[in-house]
């Protein structure tokens, strides 16, 4: 095949691709570093010509065009399945809505649940076999190429080339080729960490031992976690996570992560997207160490669980007395989504030897005010993204306690004791009056 003369046949404009929507379509952006920049501007400028066009997205880490300039809605609706500081703004102002779902569960979805009249998504320039990277997002993207109408790729030479599994599409599979603008990607620093997330570590870390198989997740607090591991007498690490994020370079830099004491793709580290610094994009690109698979196989509770010593590592915004975990909104205001936490917390707690940890400051400020994160109910409207029959270990700056076996009475003297001590005596006050905790729990 002569790869080349199919790419020249199938190369067009943004312009032209976005000329083929009609009314009434249905078109997706991929996922986080795989959205398009030139398509999404081609699409948005033709706004008044169209109606009712939904875009589904996820993790938008630029504007979006088609919401920037519609604000009105009249045009595009646009859904999204997980949400970025952007998308949380957007969908406060009435102009994004979201999408609930399991991260892993986005491959059977994607096959099975939904229909792409096109789908459009960033990638590396075709390889000499005639393949399209699709770089630092990998997630659902084969499932989406596999049942779209139209598939089309916008190239960037700033995407990194990641091994892996259902990780690239050939030119025989694609529609349309968009030579795409090469600027770069979009970087992520790593949250600063705080004293109070140095303290949480601290608690996390002797749980931790030789031969863990990590999932981090993003944030202040799993940052610290990678920090103290740096640093501590630990080794034979392995990671299988669903996102790769700059605190895991670390982890490796400092010979602490060798994967071989993993049951699943040994000696590699796995996970599904990538999100940080142009470090991690360096790293992750075409290192042999690292395998890009679709997020099915990082998320689902029964792959995760192949691998021994699992410890799932992830933040929460408010934790109830009874354990129920909120970590993607606060009432009716939406702020981030599942994603795969509650699948990661269930395969860790599957896996011989495992451990979840749901990380959260005691406290935090709301109006100059503050307020605990540990309460005795979650408000009417907030969403529990993990069960409290799932929660293992919970830890804040004051603590850590493990609810697995525990009563209702137990674990509620049990999250109040790492409660703020200012906090401690409303909690407690309060779980009595709701009975909760009975007369013999002092």
């Amino acid at each position: 095949m002569n790869f080349e003369r199919m790419l020249s046949e199938k190369a067009v404009t943004a312009d032209e691709v976005a000329a083929l929507v009609q009314s009434g379509w249905t078109v997706d952006y991929g996922f986080a570093l795989s959205q398009p920049e030139l398509f999404d501007a081609a699409l948005a400028a033709r706004k008044d010509e169209l109606a009712n066009v939904r875009v589904r997205s996820a993790l938008s880490v630029k504007p979006r065009q088609v919401v920037e300039l519609d604000r009105d809605q009249r045009h595009f609706h646009v859904e999204n399945w997980h949400f970025s500081g952007y998308d949380r703004r957007k969908y406060d102002d009435g102009l994004i809505s979201y999408i609930p779902f399991n991260f892993g569960e986005g491959p059977r979805l994607y096959r099975q649940h939904l229909d792409t009249d096109v789908l459009v998504i960033k990638t590396a320039p075709m390889d000499r076999h005639g393949f399209f990277n699709f770089g630092a997002s990998n997630s659902y993207l084969q499932a989406a190429c596999d049942t779209a109408r139209r598939v089309v790729v916008e190239t960037s030479t700033t995407m990194p080339r990641c091994c892996g599994i259902e990780n690239a599409l050939h030119i025989s599979q694609v529609d349309f080729v968009i030579e795409g603008d090469n600027a770069p990607l979009t970087e992520l620093p790593s949250a600063p960490i705080s004293e109070i997330d140095h303290r949480v570590a601290e608690f996390i870390l002797p749980e931790i031992e030789d031969g863990a198989c990590l999932q981090i997740g993003i944030g202040g607090m799993p940052n610290a976690v990678c920090s103290a591991l740096a640093t501590a007498p630990i080794k034979d690490l392995g990671i299988h996570t669903e996102m790769f994020v700059d605190g895991m370079v670390d982890l490796v830099e400092a010979g602490k992560v060798t994967g071989w004491r993993k049951s699943t793709f040994r000696g590699k580290i796995v996970f599904t997207f990538a999100l940080g610094t142009r470090r991690t994009y360096d790293f992750i690109d075409s290192n042999e160490m690292c395998l890009s698979l679709p997020v099915d196989e990082t998320n689902l509770t029964e792959n995760i669980a192949r691998n021994r010593r699992v410890v799932s590592i992830n933040n929460a915004m408010q934790i109830d007395l009874l354990g129920q975990v909120a970590s993607e909104s606060a009432g009716f205001k939406h702020c981030t989504g599942t994603g795969g936490q509650l699948q990661f917390v269930r395969g860790a707690f599957m896996s011989e030897g495992g451990k979840s940890f749901i990380c959260l400051s005691s406290r935090y400020s709301k109006d100059g005010e503050p307020r605990s994160r540990i309460v005795s109910g979650l408000a009417p409207g907030t969403v529990v993204t993990t069960p409290r029959t799932d929660v293992m270990y919970v830890v804040t700056e004051y603590g850590i306690v493990n609810l697995k076996g525990k009563s209702v009475p137990e674990r509620v003297a049990a999250l109040i004791s790492i409660a703020h001590p200012d906090d401690r005596e409303f909690l407690e006050r309060q779980a009595r009056e709701y009975g909760l905790l009975p007369r013999r729990f002092h």
